[in-house]
């Protein structure tokens, strides 16, 4: 981990392009701002460990029943229907 200490209007820089600033700080909190690519997602370290909760979650549930989608779909082909 590295720790660096900043002030207000100082930044760090993450790759050549993402950007962490301190926006504000007021009493025991910081405001920083974050400015990365739209590719990047940035969320609260909170949001992220739900998400990837979610994701897991998600990844072992049993799948749906396809055999009805898959019927169709090769009654399609075979009658030329999109």
């Amino acid at each position: 981990m590295l720790i660096l200490a900043r002030k207000i209007g100082e930044a760090i820089a993450i790759g050549d392009d993402t950007i962490i600033r301190v926006l504000e700080i007021k009493g025991g909190q910081v405001k920083i701002g974050v400015e990365a690519p739209a590719e990047i997602a940035v969320h609260r370290e909170e949001i992220y460990l739900k998400i990837l909760e979610e994701n897991k979650r998600a990844a072992h549930e049993a799948p749906a029943d396809l055999s009805a989608l898959t019927s169709a779909l090769t009654e399609n082909r075979q009658t030329g229907k999109k």
